[in-house]
């Protein structure tokens, strides 16, 4: 345990990040408390709407840190990756956790059946075109970052980000999309038949 307060205490943004990210889970599980448990609906939109307002805390803390003077290390440039990711797929799990919450505490439809066949190939690709935007979002930033700051030794280990978020969408590519569509035609077949 004291190895995790060490780890924080030299790298405090990475208790931002884990408070960002804890805040967003929290925000959400809040809202749709509010919404379905309390029918609180504005109140639930309000704290919905909190989850790119924690987006924008990270990115400025991160900003603040490095215009600081602290060199960038691991953890600023995940911060920059954390940002891409949740604004990109945010409202998806938003909307995912939603209809979870209302079919468990509000009586509403089961969330719909995982897809199948070509459907699933379909949201394969989705699902990769959006890891490529969110990638090519958390590429700005580290770009936004490095020359807000100067370009300078301090800044370098960011550079090492962008490599890394393309063998994220390789990777992404490989065992999504591409799986899926050298999967055997006869196991999509029987996939879509038994929906």
């Amino acid at each position: 345990m004291n190895k995790i307060w060490d780890f924080i205490a030299e790298n405090p943004m990475a208790a931002v990040i884990a408070g960002g990210e804890i805040g967003f889970w929290v925000a959400i599980v809040a809202g749709l408390a509010a919404r379905y448990l309390l029918k609180l609906k504005r109140t639930s939109v309000v704290l919905l709407l909190l989850t790119p307002v924690i987006d924008l805390v990270v990115l400025v803390a991160t900003v603040i840190d490095l215009r600081n003077g602290a060199t960038a290390n691991f953890v600023h440039g995940l911060a920059a990756v954390y940002l891409g990711f949740s604004v990109v797929f945010g409202h998806s799990m938003i909307k995912w956790a939603d209809v979870r919450f209302a079919h468990r505490f509000a009586g509403g439809p089961p969330p719909p059946p995982k897809p199948r066949g070509r459907e699933k190939t379909r949201a394969e690709w989705r699902d990769w075109f959006k890891c490529v935007l969110a990638c090519g979002l958390a590429a700005g930033v580290l770009l936004l970052l490095i020359f807000m700051v100067g370009g300078t030794e301090q800044v370098d280990p960011l550079w090492g980000w962008l490599p890394r978020l393309g063998v994220v969408t390789a990777i992404w590519f490989a065992t999504g999309p591409l799986w899926q569509e050298l999967s055997p035609k006869g196991e999509r077949v029987k996939e879509g038949a038994r929906r």
